[in-house]
């Protein structure tokens, strides 16, 4: 059985008073969170913070504490590990990496998990929302 590694983040914004989350179309014609292929001599958020600088163009800030694992089978005699972690933008220009994504753009909360292809997924930013919303006076200095 081979085994992969991916990384990505759920990367909150507010705009206009609502809370959006960052999300991507694949040219595979599914919608997810920015993420990819961990590389050789690279921690998880390490990876994390390149792929979503290579598949949206911003530069991101991780937030300690929260981590998450989704693990599948994308092919058969494959099992993937993706990790993800929850961070806020310290850019804002979005352009997507014609070679993987269709799309990227900001969305509020319910379309988000409208858009969302995977079950698994639309958990994981439940998840992800709950800890964002519970450490928001600790991280609000920091992204306003």
């Amino acid at each position: 059985m081979k085994q992969e590694y991916s990384c990505g983040a759920i990367v909150f914004k507010i705009i206009n008073d609502e809370l959006n989350v960052l999300l991507v179309e694949q040219t595979l014609n599914h919608w997810g969170f920015p993420k990819g292929h961990m590389e050789k001599n690279e921690t998880k958020q390490q990876t994390a913070i390149r792929e979503v600088k290579e598949e949206t163009n911003i530069d991101i800030k991780l937030i300690d504490g929260f981590e998450e694992m989704n693990t599948y089978s994308p092919l058969p005699k494959t099992m993937k590990d993706v990790t993800y972690f929850v961070a806020y933008p310290t850019s804002f220009e979005l352009i997507k990496q014609d070679s993987e994504i269709k799309v990227v753009s900001w969305y509020p909360i319910k379309k988000a998990r409208d858009l969302i292809t995977y079950e698994s997924n639309k958990e994981i930013l439940d998840k992800a929302l709950n800890f964002y919303m519970d450490n928001l006076k600790k991280i609000k200095p920091l992204i306003i």
